[in-house]
């Protein structure tokens, strides 16, 4: 494996871990307040990039290459608003499609095919994540400040846990 593409992969690792990790602690943070159906689209935001990383630990490994497991900072666990809590998600994954982008360009540099395909999965990915932070920082916006409407969303952000949950199943 290209010791450039390697460490870029390493890199990925590490951002997929904080990004589980943030949201864990949005989660967490989503719990406290009472908003249980954020907390656990938080929940399964985290377990999906805890598995993004696990594959891209085992692609790594499967080619011969050093996989690095990154000690982590603490993640950001108090928010002001639920916009705020939308807004990290969403510079999140902006973040990660960023460094996504990068280790493709990086690949067709190096003419590094076999890594250029393996990563369109997560660009497919990413293309969704973005797509629903945005979707529901809108709602939120939408919303405003009106406690009913947050009730609702979290009613409403609790049937798009479930139905995930579901189809992991």
């Amino acid at each position: 494996m290209n010791k450039e593409i390697e460490k870029l992969l390493n890199d990925q690792i590490k951002y997929e871990a904080k990004a589980s990790m943030q949201y864990l602690a949005m989660a967490s943070w989503a719990d406290e307040t009472g908003y249980n159906g954020i907390a656990e689209f938080f929940y399964n935001q985290s377990q999906e990039e805890l598995d993004h990383m696990r594959k891209l630990v085992k692609f790594v490994n499967e080619r011969g290459g050093h996989v690095v497991i990154p000690a982590l900072d603490e993640p950001v666990s108090s928010f002001d608003s639920l916009n705020e809590l939308f807004e990290t998600f969403l510079e999140s994954e902006v973040f990660v499609t960023g460094k996504i982008n990068h280790i493709i360009f990086e690949c067709l540099e190096l003419k590094d095919y076999n890594v250029h395909n393996f990563m369109q999965w997560y660009v497919t990915e990413q293309l969704e994540e973005e797509a629903v932070a945005r979707t529901l920082l809108d709602k939120l916006n939408i919303i405003g400040e009106d406690k009913s409407g947050h009730y609702l969303f979290d009613r409403d952000i609790n049937m798009i846990a479930a139905e995930a949950d579901q189809e992991e199943q």
